[in-house]
């Protein structure tokens, strides 16, 4: 049995801008999101060191500079990158995810052509401002027009990686992803118990239940 994790922090709700921003409300959502950014300054995600398994060095570029602005690493903690999300996706594609392959790859090709397309650029090359845009464009299916790339709604791309990137962040740690607790941290996920007595209720309503930090894995039950 799990304990529901205490109300999430409040932030969590500027992290995921790109699932709540319609096109016109971006513009007032994206500097409060990211902090003090110019459309002049570059993008400086940290970028993964060589290919994935499945994803060549640049494919492996754009992704981290995707996932990144989903979830960013900011002054409320780790993101995404940080979480090992990459590593979690990596893991997805050469297993359960293994047939979403190709569609990781078409997408990415696409997304940076339509960064270069629509906003003048590589997509690593973007400013976050527009890095954010183009995503926002990506995920209403709005990315569309010759010479986009994107074969069918582009928004179908963008909820793949999304989710993986939810998964990853998110998810037991077990499968890759979730590197130190990270996102259980950030949810203020009390973690997993097979038992929940009335003193472990008292504590968590009080927010003074200490995290277990297992993996549901390291109970036999689950094996």
């Amino acid at each position: 049995m799990t304990l529901p994790p205490k109300d999430p922090r409040p932030a969590i709700s500027r992290r995921d801008l790109l699932k709540t921003a319609g096109a016109a409300g971006a513009a007032a959502l994206i500097p409060d999101a990211v902090g003090a950014v110019t459309e002049e300054a570059p993008a400086t995600a940290p970028l993964l060191a060589g290919p994935m398994t499945n994803l060549t060095a640049s494919e492996t570029e754009i992704l981290s500079a995707m996932v990144d602005r989903l979830i960013p690493t900011d002054e409320l903690g780790p993101g995404a990158l940080d979480a090992g999300v990459l590593q979690y996706i990596d893991r997805a594609l050469s297993e359960a995810e293994s047939d979403a392959a190709a569609a990781y790859r078409s997408g990415l090709a696409a997304l940076d052509q339509y960064s270069r397309y629509s906003r003048g650029g590589p997509f690593i090359d973007l400013s976050t401002v527009d890095q954010d845009s183009a995503l926002i464009d990506v995920q209403i299916g709005a990315a569309t027009g010759a010479g986009t790339g994107f074969v069918g709604s582009s928004a179908s791309f963008f909820n793949m990686v999304k989710s993986h990137t939810w998964q990853g962040m998110f998810g037991d740690p077990k499968y890759g992803g979730n590197v130190d607790f990270t996102g259980w941290d950030l949810i203020n996920y009390p973690g997993v118990r097979l038992a929940v007595s009335p003193e472990d209720q008292r504590s968590l309503e009080a927010d003074q239940l200490e995290r277990a930090r297992r993996s549901a894995y390291d109970f036999g039950l689950f094996e």
